[in-house]
């Protein structure tokens, strides 16, 4: 199974702050049918040049894979390198946006405000999403859904935007149902542990699997892991 949301690689944002962490969250994700990660640290073009973000990001990749050679000894996990991109008005003109995409895929992980969007915010997603060059996934939506009118996720879905959600949305008892009607009537294309650490937000997506599982079937688990795998290759 896939890990699409993660904070893996250590002292780049607020997820794991050292090799050792990494790792642990790296075996804690292969303990839970974990196969592929996606590394996404948050991308803020405000905060940094894309330049040094890509050269810290591969800073810390590296760091990490040189301690899985010398001392993993677990099944790790395939890690491809993206980002989580802040939106923000003219992100679709980011010079070098292409760069930020999820490794071997068109895919990009873009988060949203948690406020209700402008027609300029929702226009600009679409046109991002529609340039040819790129496929958005809208990061843990659920966040956000309270916020747009239910015409904005349809106009999304229908021009190709994915969405990604958090493990968590299907593990509380509260939102479970929600996102078990939205994986059914293919609305949510992913799933993320967006783990950050090895305490209030480490790593449950096995559970939120088992979830899945459970309720609509390994059928629907297989065709779900299917989808992903086909963007993923």
């Amino acid at each position: 199974m896939i890990d699409f949301h993660s904070h893996i690689l250590p002292q780049i944002d607020d997820g794991s702050q050292s090799i050792e962490e990494t790792l642990s969250l790296l075996q804690m994700l292969s303990k839970q049918g974990i196969d592929q990660v996606a590394a996404t640290p948050h991308f803020y073009a405000s905060h940094q040049p894309l330049a040094r973000f890509l050269e810290k990001r591969a800073e810390a990749y590296e760091k990490v894979m040189s301690a899985l050679q010398k001392e993993a000894s677990f099944p790790v996990p395939d890690i491809r390198l993206g980002a989580e991109v802040w939106y923000y008005p003219g992100v679709s003109r980011l010079e070098g946006i292409r760069t930020l995409q999820l490794d071997g895929t068109r895919l990009l992980l873009l988060e949203m405000p948690m406020e209700p969007w402008s027609a300029y915010t929702v226009r600009e997603v679409l046109d991002l999403n529609c340039s040819g060059a790129l496929t958005v996934v809208l990061a843990h939506v659920e966040r956000c859904l309270l916020y747009q009118d239910a015409s904005v996720w349809e106009q999304l879905l229908q021009n190709g935007v994915m969405m990604q959600v958090n493990a968590s949305f299907l593990l509380s008892r509260r939102t479970r149902g929600k996102a078990l009607k939205m994986i059914k009537r293919g609305q949510v294309q992913w799933i993320g542990s967006d783990c950050h650490n090895l305490t209030e937000r480490a790593p449950r997506i096995g559970e939120a699997l088992d979830v899945l599982r459970k309720k609509l079937g390994d059928a629907s688990l297989a065709d779900f892991d299917a989808l992903n795998r086909s963007f993923w290759a």
